[in-house]
């Protein structure tokens, strides 16, 4: 059964699932929630015997999902998840357990918790993410499964939930995929785990599902936007309140418990120089959510992106959710604020996020420090173009990112793909995509990140059938690392044959922190620094181009790096070494950046 926006639908029903996914919690931090982060016992199960009998049949019951216990000494329970090792959740598995850094599999979690039920409550377990499959039971009955590491998910739980005492148990495997999203060949580290909060989650029975609250394309005076009930009935009661702009406006839901409203009023404008934010209360006959919204407008006209009506260059830089210092998953709010103040030093006003949806907090923290955001889902390089269930996964990403993160004013674009080889099959698949996108949200550019397809000497051009559906041309490009010479670059023309505005969504090169020689040298300062002025005078002369987004502020792990003694499973193209030291090119891009301020 296909999930859209409003849907109040569950998804059919295994016969070993008591519930099942239920539409996403939107703003799942503003509910009454109790976090279930914290010590989770775990068991590595390389061979799945505690999912898979031994005919390779899945357990109905003797599984480790049952949290059994031997009831007399003679019994044979082959696991005890009670005495199993600790792990800190969030966390990825590759970083805790040295036993596990190239791990690919099966590991279990357990968590206890205690619950006081109220009457007239409904709960939710939420996961900001688990990477890749999910399995989750709770008191030894199975919730449901999720497929993607990188969105959030919830089950209702209402029914399995009792007072006192109760475990979950989550089966999570994070095997590569020829046909998952992303598939098999990718260039970050595959991190396995529980990567970001879990929460219990209480709801009222009649809920506030879902709202959208932003200006209307190109107007600066109308708040526009919708509340939905998770009851579909009409004349329910709704209140929208902005308590600085004297804002309070009453609404009554159609049959299908959706409010919809239009509100004349002149918001300060969010921008990276004020990245003001409201206060913004929806109240129900039972419940009230409190958020920050701010409100601005994205639109392109000819070659210019515009920010609230006035061209914009975004200087950006691309991030990984990797810890800084640390290594593994970014998963707290001081990740995301560290990497965002090296991008802030760095004289950015903007992060593309690759190359899947990163943690909450990471986009909340943007908007509340003044950058712009690029959000992608990981359709990363070949796909599965053909497979129906690829697609149907990639448009759930796609559906997951857009819903949760569609009120951060901060999220300028969404992305659909990265570096993705041309044929029908992939235009058809991309095609449908940015279409279900802008069913989604008609209010943010769309973009993909493009290849150059063809170069006739020093003339590159970007040819790609995709132009059709973004609004923002951009594009991969590597002088000076994986094509021709850092003096190339002196003579390189760029053709950019659509009338859109132009990122340069990725370039740049290796260095290794410390290592000097001769500009010529791969690996060095020296050469990366060189890459930098090089690439920089060659792209600043695209007609059009509308920002930049170097390729990476941070050295993060891959697998496909494995040089000994420069990279050792690091790439090695940040602008920031991962002890968290500034190479020469970060201050190349720093003076470019105050240069375009």
């Amino acid at each position: 059964m296909k999930k859209t926006l409003f849907s109040l639908l569950f998804f059919a029903c295994l016969a070993s699932v008591f519930a099942a996914e239920m539409p996403l919690i939107s703003n799942v931090y503003g509910r009454d929630y109790v976090l279930l982060n914290g010590k989770w016992n775990y068991i590595i199960d390389p061979l799945e015997n505690g999912y898979y009998d031994y005919r390779l049949q899945p357990f109905k019951d003797n599984g480790f999902f049952e949290n059994k216990k031997p009831a007399t000494p003679s019994d044979l329970v082959e696991y005890d998840l009670d005495t199993a090792p600790i792990m800190d959740i969030p966390s990825d598995w590759n970083t805790k357990d040295a036993r596990l850094f190239f791990y690919e599999g099966t590991v279990w979690f357990k968590r206890d918790f205690t619950l006081q039920k109220q009457a007239g409550k409904r709960y939710a377990i939420y996961f900001g993410a688990a990477n890749y499959d999910a399995k989750v039971w709770v008191n030894g009955k199975k919730v449901g499964e999720h497929i993607g590491g990188y969105t959030p998910f919830n089950f209702d739980v209402t029914d399995v939930v009792k007072d006192g005492a109760n475990f979950v148990v989550v089966k999570v495997d994070n095997k590569r995929q020829r046909d998952g999203v992303p598939t098999v060949n990718m260039d970050w580290w595959n991190y396995g785990g529980i990567t970001r909060d879990v929460m219990l989650v209480a709801l009222p029975e009649t809920t506030i599902e879902d709202y959208f609250i932003q200006l209307p394309k190109g107007k600066f005076d109308v708040i526009s936007g919708w509340v939905k009930i998770n009851k579909s009935a009409a004349n329910q009661q709704v209140t929208v309140e902005i308590p600085e702009l004297k804002i309070k406006q009453n609404l009554k839901t159609d049959e299908t418990g959706r409010a919809a409203f239009e509100i004349k009023a002149k918001p300060i404008l969010w921008s990276p120089e004020n990245p003001k934010l409201y206060d913004v209360n929806i109240i129900s006959e039972n419940e009230k959510i409190s958020d920050k919204i701010g409100f601005r407008t994205i639109e392109t006209v000819g070659k210019e992106i515009r920010l609230n009506g006035k061209k914009v260059f975004l200087r950006g830089i691309s991030i990984h959710e990797e810890a800084p210092f640390r290594q593994g998953r970014a998963c707290t709010k001081e990740d995301a604020r560290t990497l965002l103040n090296w991008a802030k030093e760095l004289g950015c006003n903007y992060v593309r996020l690759a190359h899947y949806p990163h943690n909450e907090f990471m986009v909340r923290s943007a908007e509340e420090m003044g950058f712009m955001v690029w959000s992608e889902i990981p359709v990363y390089w070949t796909i599965s173009w053909g497979n129906e269930a690829t697609y149907q996964n990639a448009e759930n990403q796609l559906h997951d990112m857009i819903y949760r993160d569609k009120n951060r004013c901060a999220v300028v674009i969404w992305s659909i793909a990265n570096e993705t080889p041309h044929s029908d099959a992939r235009d058809l698949f991309l095609g449908k995509l940015a279409k279900y996108a802008r069913t989604q949200d008609n209010t943010r550019l769309i973009s993909m990140a493009m290849e150059v397809a063809s170069a006739k000497g020093n003339v590159n051009e970007l040819n790609d059938n995709m132009n059709e559906y973004v609004d923002v041309a951009s594009f991969n490009q590597y002088v000076g690392w994986y094509r021709g010479t850092n003096e190339d670059a002196r003579n390189f023309v760029w053709n950019i044959p659509y009338n859109k505005p132009v990122i340069v969504s990725e370039f740049g090169g290796g260095a290794l922190y410390g290592l000097h020689g001769d500009k010529t040298e791969r690996w060095t300062e020296e050469y990366q620094e060189e890459l930098y002025i090089r690439n920089l005078e060659m792209l600043d002369k695209i007609d059009g181009l509308a920002g930049l987004s170097p390729w990476i502020l941070v050295d993060f792990y891959s697998p496909r790096r494995a040089l000994t003694g420069i990279q050792d499973y690091f790439n090695r193209k940040g602008l920031v070494s991962s002890s968290g030291n500034k190479k020469k090119a970060f201050f190349v891009l720093q003076k470019f950046y105050n240069d375009k301020k």
